[in-house]
């Protein structure tokens, strides 16, 4: 029996007969549904992106052995096991790299690592690298005033006679077997090249496993003298491996499985002190160190801003991002990911309860899961561990900003997110999978790079959010050193927001009666009825060889048969998360009218009733039957006349706004000529545009009042934070139903954008393909 089920039926068994029977006399309640297997936690996949990342060969480090040698795991037998890559924040522009067998590396102009502290050697006898992936030294950070006070904190692993001679600070686990200690060095010089100076322990934990210790330390890079946050360090310890036997990581009296937050400076003589701030400081029976919990393996935490993205390790099946804030409950062990895990039963995740809200937990903003092949043990190891990386914030790769970048550390997968979607209550954001090549401009993967089918992936940043690929398995690390994002036809400053773009030249391999997108979200349009038939030979500017046409196919017959694009589903596309909770969107494309005004209405028997509207492409809502629209460029009746709009609505389910042309259609659209048309939603200020061959199109918004509600709080105003049900082209429906506002039209280079176009990108983008 499963462990909820065992407590549900032990608490009805202890229920007193009076008040069951009470029980039984009061009206029932409805049933709460229990919860169920999960075959597939995560079943959308990382999506192939046409983002290309290049990565140069940046520097290589000397052989280093555990100590001791390993017995029996290879994993630990790696060239060089080099942890992360950071700048000293002193302005010398050098970098610091730490080995896990001992060595803190100083990189200068020449990129040679020089020795610069060996802390194997400052902790010898006791300090142990080769038992356990996570032991040894494990991680440094320099405090934000190093130049000034030449202080820095490393954090290291011991064994041996440390455990009968040295006592941790906070309560350890129950066969305590290793120590994770955190020490402050000062230099003498913090310009020198090799350290010399004091040091002294600050915090010392004890883990009953040889995994999942203490995995990093770090400082707010954001904060600044005077902040809350200024000096605090941060520290990610993870469960010592009992996280999936017992509750330590819900146990709000001890460290593991939490992520802390102390100041090392010290306080009334004691080695570090407690922020007043932190979320648990000064109540009895939790620590006041805790600023989080819940965690199993916490491995690599970065800043975007003010919020922290915590890349976690799964048990069974998920490898997680969260946006942690102070106080949030990560679940383990009562959850992975956003499924109930149950000790009882490793080998499954499950639902979640009904009632799960009244827990609180705190649920991952993007995850992948193992996907393990058939008969794999479900214990096993199944090769998959995600590492933490880094919102690019950077100067040289403006097409990288606003992305998160992060990986797999063990087969060395490089992914990226969007950071404005890893946001907790957004859902889980649509995870993509780059193009690598090097610096010949080859195709090549992290394998190919580490020269081995084990990368151990892990990620670096220096001052100026540059970002820095590490791999143990040859101990090496390159730089990324361009972004590039080139469809073709696309104006560069329009990349960055392009979700979705279609030019009806890329058939799905093997399927052309699909269109691949060469947006960033891979969301692959159907050909509706028509299939590959729908690509015809008539591009709408030089370069193009082929448009998509639209229409009705029977007028005097009811049926779905009509001719239209685009993709449907019902509980909402993952790919075009970008629209969710976004504060604008524009679709632009050119098309070609080719008939005098709406279709007739096949679903009367008068010949001469018409639609009144016709089609262009739009992004529905998250709760649209295949109608309601998020954004829309399209053809409506609008007092009696038939008028180009732009139309939207910002909440599902709420009202729309209909911004529409003055112009009379016909001449917006003049029929069988190719005109660039454009269309922006600010849904902050409540403003729509039209454009008409990259100039602007007067026009007002059919409805008074405020129907989007941006007046007043909450700032900014967001659309409902749901995944679009899809995107229509040339109808009213995605899905092959009856069809509302069939379109005889041709239409190409259709580009969907999670932000509002600036007048002088349309513009551009308009003259780029006219002069092609």
């Amino acid at each position: 029996m499963s462990a909820f089920r065992t407590v549900f039926h032990t608490v009805f068994r202890t229920v007193p007969a009076v008040l069951l029977i009470a029980a039984l006399c009061t009206p029932a309640s409805p049933a709460l549904a229990e919860p169920v297997p999960v075959a597939d936690p995560v079943p959308e996949k990382p999506i192939a992106s046409p983002l290309t990342l290049t990565l140069e060969e940046f520097a290589s480090f000397p052989r280093s052995e555990p100590i001791p040698p390993p017995s029996n795991d290879p994993r630990l037998v790696r060239h060089a096991r080099i942890n992360y890559l950071g700048e000293l924040p002193d302005g010398s522009r050098r970098l610091y790299v730490n080995d896990l067998n001992g060595r803190l590396y100083l990189l200068g102009r020449d990129r040679q690592p020089q020795e610069y502290l060996d802390v194997a050697a400052a902790f010898a006898p006791d300090f142990v690298s080769g038992r356990g992936l996570g032991s040894g030294f494990g991680f440094t950070a320099f405090h934000p005033e190093f130049g000034r006070n030449g202080r820095f904190y490393t954090v290291h692993t011991e064994w041996g006679a440390a455990l009968t001679t040295k006592t941790p600070d906070l309560p350890p686990q129950p066969g305590t077997r290793f120590h994770g200690v955190i020490t402050e060095w000062t230099a003498a010089d913090p310009r020198a090249g090799v350290f010399s100076g004091t040091r002294r322990e600050v915090l010392r934990l004890g883990f009953s496993g040889q995994i999942h210790g203490i995995q990093q330390i770090d400082f707010n890079p954001g904060a600044r003298p005077g902040d809350a946050d200024y000096g605090l360090l941060y520290i990610a310890a993870g469960d010592g491996g009992r996280g999936a036997s017992s509750d330590d990581p819900q146990n709000l009296a001890i460290p593991q499985g939490k992520l802390l937050r102390i100041d090392p400076a010290g306080t009334d003589g004691r080695k570090y002190g407690i922020p007043p701030a932190n979320p648990f400081a000064g109540q009895e029976g939790r620590l006041g160190e805790i600023y989080a919990y819940g965690m199993r393996d916490p491995h690599r935490f970065s800043w975007d801003g003010d919020r922290i993205l915590l890349g976690h390790i799964g048990e069974h099946a998920i490898e997680a991002v969260y946006d942690v804030g102070p106080g949030d409950n990560l679940g383990w062990s009562e959850r992975e990911g956003s499924f109930v895990f149950d000790q009882a039963d490793r080998c499954r995740l499950y639902t979640l309860p009904d009632d799960d809200a009244r827990y609180g937990y705190t649920y991952p903003v993007a995850a992948y899961d193992h996907d393990p092949p058939p008969g794999h043990p479900c214990n096993a190891d199944s090769g998959h561990a995600i590492v933490g990386g880094f919102v690019y914030r950077g100067d040289r790769l403006p097409l990288l900003s606003g992305t998160y970048l992060f990986g797999d550390i063990v087969d060395g997968q490089i992914f990226h997110a969007t950071a404005a979607h890893l946001r907790e209550g957004l859902g889980r954001a649509a995870i993509y999978q780059p193009r690598l090549v090097d610096a010949a401009g080859n195709a090549v993967t992290m394998r190919d790079l580490a020269g081995d089918t084990r990368v151990d992936l892990r990620f670096g940043r220096d001052a100026r959010g540059e970002l820095y690929v590490l791999s143990k398995a040859n101990g090496r690390i390159w730089k990324v050193t361009r972004a590039a994002y080139a469809p073709a036809g696309v104006l560069p400053s329009l990349r960055r927001g392009l979700v979705a773009a279609y030019d009806f030249e890329h058939p799905l391999p093997g399927d052309p009666a699909r269109e691949q997108d060469q947006g960033l979200s891979g969301t692959d349009l159907s050909l509706v009825n028509g299939g590959a038939a729908m690509r015809v030979e008539d591009g709408a500017y030089r370069g193009s060889a082929h448009a998509l046409q639209t229409g009705q196919v029977e007028p005097a017959t009811a049926g779905n048969d009509d001719w239209k694009a685009g993709v449907y589903a019902e509980p909402g596309v993952p790919t075009l998360r970008s629209f969710n909770a976004v504060a604008g969107a524009t679709v632009m494309g050119w098309f070609k009218v080719r008939a005098d005004g709406p279709a007739p209405d096949s679903n009367t028997a008068d010949p001469a009733d018409r639609y009144n509207a016709i089609g262009l492409a739009g992004v529905l809502t998250g709760t649209s039957q295949g109608h309601d629209v998020r954004a829309l460029l399209e053809l409506i009746t609008v007092n009696g006349e038939l008028k180009v709009v732009a139309l939207a609505r910002r909440v599902d389910g709420s009202a729309s706004q209909t911004f529409a042309a003055d112009l009379p259609w016909q001449r917006v659209l003049p029929r069988d000529q190719w005109v660039f048309l454009a269309a922006t939603f600010d849904f902050d200020t409540g403003a729509m545009r039209l454009y008409r061959n990259g100039r602007p199109l007067d026009g007002s918004s059919t409805v008074a009042g405020d129907p989007w509600g941006v007046e007043g709080a909450p700032e900014p105003d967001l659309t409902s934070p749901t995944d679009p049900r899809g995107i229509k082209i040339g109808g009213s429906y995605p899905q092959n139903t009856r069809e509302q506002n069939p379109c005889d039209c041709r239409m190409d280079g259709l580009l969907f954008l999670d932000r509002v176009a600036a007048p002088g990108e349309i513009r551009a983008q308009y003259e780029l393909l006219r002069h092609r």
